[in-house]
């Protein structure tokens, strides 16, 4: 019966509290095999005016954003081709890695790469998991595509995972896998009455 006590300045909204307590107890499953509702996590807030280190007052750090907002956020703005909008949720060194190894580190080489490829896109999210690895968030969202190839066929259900990395609240890495590729070939092969004719 694992119990978590964590102490934080005054001053946190509930819903950032709320997240450190899901996250807290997400963390001990990770490590003791304990169901959810064996774990105990208590956020206790503490008075800035009561709370010293190293003999200094402090004031609480502002909180980072959801990470899965951020992820949202962004791709709904690549969605709508707004890239200003979606660049504020990059950070500085951004880089993104798309199937074949194609690396790119601006949006507008996204856009320039994926013009031959298909001409509208839309996804359809399935799920979302979150984990941490030291300072970096890593989010992976799953679910699948549809849209219209560049002759103006339509295409559906094609499988994708997205895998980003957000530092301070930013995205600094994202890597896309997909079945476009064989999705595409499917669709270029010959149907079964032109192979006869």
């Amino acid at each position: 019966m694992p119990v978590i006590n964590v102490h934080v300045m005054a001053g946190y909204p509930p819903e950032v509290l709320a997240r450190l307590a899901d996250i807290l107890s997400d963390a001990v499953q990770k490590v003791v095999p304990a169901p959810s509702e064996a774990i105990t996590v208590m956020v206790n807030e503490v008075s800035p005016a009561g709370y010293r280190r190293g003999g200094v007052a402090r004031s609480p750090a502002p909180a980072l954003p959801d990470p899965r907002a951020v992820v949202e956020g962004f791709l709904e703005a690549m969605a709508a081709r707004d890239l200003a909008t979606a660049q504020s949720f990059l950070g500085d060194e951004f880089r993104m890695v798309f199937p074949g190894g194609v690396e790119m580190t601006r949006l507008e080489e996204l856009i320039d790469w994926s013009k031959p490829r298909y001409a509208t896109i839309a996804k359809r999210f399935a799920g979302w998991d979150l984990s941490q690895n030291g300072a970096r968030t890593i989010v992976h969202c799953r679910g699948t595509l549809s849209g219209t190839w560049t002759d103006g066929s339509a295409f559906a259900d094609i499988r994708f995972v997205d895998r980003f990395e957000l530092e301070g609240g930013l995205i600094v890495r994202q890597d896309v896998w997909n079945d476009m590729a064989e999705a595409k070939r499917g669709s270029d092969a010959p149907k079964a009455s032109q192979a006869r004719a």
